[in-house]
């Protein structure tokens, strides 16, 4: 069975975030850190070199193959942050719709910079999805579980 790459370690989020080279990509992610903070309820840890995560989950496919993963998390690849966010939950096309200037993949939502996305929008997108990997995945201990 093979190991996770991304998975949790002990790197400093505030110095990753704070070695990002491109100033107003740092200023960015210094956003996106509060936001999804305010929307999980959780601290930030690294996941991975490179992957901002915010608390996590575990998960269980049909095939057998189980994880961990973060909750909510962002990356910032290149020139752009890269929202990472649930696939076909409730109302994410309609809320991409709204978002602004971006790219999208499966579960990535690529984002050059955050003053081209409406904030209120990405918010919703990051609960939404969420509130979806928690129905999905619903784990032992929580809301007294």
């Amino acid at each position: 069975m093979s190991v996770p790459k991304t998975k949790p370690t002990e790197v400093s989020v505030e110095s990753h975030v704070a070695a990002i080279a491109n100033e107003e990509q740092r200023n960015d992610a210094q956003t996106l850190v509060a936001l999804m903070r305010r929307v999980t309820r959780h601290e930030p840890r690294m996941w991975g070199p490179s992957i901002v995560g915010f608390g996590s989950y575990h998960y269980k496919y049909a095939s057998g193959h189980e994880g961990d993963s973060a909750l909510a998390g962002f990356a910032a690849r290149g020139r752009e942050l890269v929202v990472y966010i649930a696939p076909g939950f409730e109302g994410r096309d309609a809320l991409l719709a709204k978002l602004g200037t971006h790219k999208m993949g499966k579960v990535c939502v690529y984002i050059r910079r955050l003053a081209n996305v409406d904030l209120n929008v990405l918010e919703k997108l990051v609960a939404r999805s969420v509130a979806d990997t928690k129905r999905r995945y619903p784990q032992p201990n929580e809301n007294g579980a």
